[in-house]
């Protein structure tokens, strides 16, 4: 038997692919790499904003158009949020599962296959990475305490639910053990790891300890760090062990304060910045990535402006920008004074126009520095000469841009290489092996 999976959404939704994938491996199924050649299609959906819906329901009908006759499992968020509407609206899918049932997928089996064995869950870090060359992540927590007025997360995923350290321990050292370079950290928000259990207080600075003790030249990498939780004990462990990236992933969404209380968070213009501040003395190389949310209800042309402002004053590395989706049962859902679609894109577009010449400024900063690569793909180029595909530690995998090194010897992809600096190329850097 055969199945192919079609994942959509965040990292975190991939680690759930992979987990799936090496549940079906444990039952005897194979991966298929065309959907025509599987027994099963497996759709794992992204339930977060309206565009990501769309995407995942557009690859379901394609599915169904395409292979009549297949079986098609649609999970994943999506699934999850709106499963009972859903499995009486879309007689396209054979059967959805959600992702708060750790037997779904058996159960799915089970019902559409009698005859497959049942899945086994895999030992921690072993499952098929979907990742790039030489990274995987770790998914060091389950669902979100925050309650941003926007967010939908929390309905989709449910609270906050984090892992025992040593759970966490031993997946990454079982990736490390497998030659990965780079243990991606990840949960809605990796800076309230622990604090159900704590009384509120982050855990994150005690893991990434626990972390630094194992052996071995790796990355380690935190993602998606909610800037008013941010546990600013975790500066001193990124100074003693320089395999803790200093690169932070810290969504603060707005520039201003009135909208940034209407979407129940607790920063503002001031607090963000100091936060900066405080990073960039501690870690002078550090790079900080950030998220913009354009058009939330309310959102005047004032406090647009002060969004590009706090922009402009935070010199961010990396920033995406986002229109707001209207979810259902967000709190933001029955707000008024919503802001036209059409204006929230146009302001879109502005952020990340203003966005580019920052960015580009930031990245001059390592010219001419000898600096670690990891290596992901070789990359052909005219007159047959080849050089590879990788990131420095300043691109997080998948969503910023990549070096391009040039080698007179062969790379292999998931390896370090030492190599300098030469020059950009708009978001991308070149440099030659050392």
């Amino acid at each position: 038997m055969r199945y192919f999976l079609d994942s959509f959404g965040c990292a975190k939704n991939q680690v759930d692919s992979e987990t799936m994938m090496a549940l079906l491996n444990s039952a005897s199924w194979d991966a298929a790499a065309d959907p025509g050649d599987a027994d099963l299609i497996i759709i794992n959906s992204c339930g977060f904003i309206q565009s990501a819906k769309e995407q995942s329901l557009r690859a379901l009908l394609t599915h169904r158009k395409a292979y009549p006759d297949k079986k098609i499992l649609f999970s994943g968020c999506l699934a999850q949020r709106y499963g009972k509407d859903l499995s009486q609206s879309l007689p396209e899918a054979d059967m959805l599962i959600g992702n708060q049932d750790a037997d779904a997928l058996g159960k799915a089996l089970a019902a559409l296959f009698p005859q497959s064995p049942l899945p086994a869950a895999p030992p921690p870090g072993t499952r098929p990475l979907l990742s790039p060359a030489g990274s995987g992540y770790v998914k060091i927590s389950e669902g979100c305490n925050n309650r941003c007025a926007f967010c939908a997360i929390p309905r989709i995923r449910g609270p906050l639910i984090s892992r025992p350290i040593p759970s966490v321990l031993e997946e990454c050292a079982q990736l490390l053990s497998r030659g990965i370079k780079e243990l991606c950290l990840v949960g809605q928000d990796a800076a309230s790891y622990g604090a159900e259990k704590s009384g509120g207080g982050s855990s994150l600075p005690a893991l990434l300890k626990a972390l630094s003790g194992l052996a071995g030249p790796f990355w380690a990498r935190v993602l998606y760090i909610h800037p008013d939780n941010f546990p600013l004990a975790m500066l001193e462990l990124f100074q003693q062990d320089r395999r803790f990236l200093p690169y932070f992933d810290l969504p603060f969404q707005h520039g201003s304060g009135r909208i940034l209380r209407a979407m129940n968070r607790r920063g503002d213009r001031k607090t963000y910045l100091a936060l900066i501040d405080r990073i960039r003395s501690a870690l002078p190389d550090a790079v900080i990535r950030s998220t913009f949310l354009t058009g939330f209800p309310g959102e005047r042309e004032r406090d647009f402006q002060a969004l590009l402002d706090f922009q402009k004053d935070a010199r961010l590395d990396w920033a995406g920008c986002f229109a707001y989706s209207r979810e259902e049962d967000t709190p933001a859902y029955t707000l008024g004074n919503r802001v036209p679609q059409r204006l929230a894109l146009a302001r879109k577009s502005r952020v990340e126009a203003r966005q580019v010449p920052i960015t580009e400024q930031r990245l001059e900063r390592f010219i001419g520095r000898a600096m670690t690569a990891i290596v992901e793909a070789p990359l052909a180029l005219g007159g047959g000469k080849t050089c590879y595909l990788g990131r420095l530690f300043c691109h997080a995998p998948e969503v910023d841009g990549g070096v391009v090194i040039s080698s007179e010897t062969a790379l292999s992809p998931g390896s370090f290489v030492e190599t300098t600096v030469t020059g950009r190329s708009g978001f991308d850097l070149t440099a030659a092996v050392r």
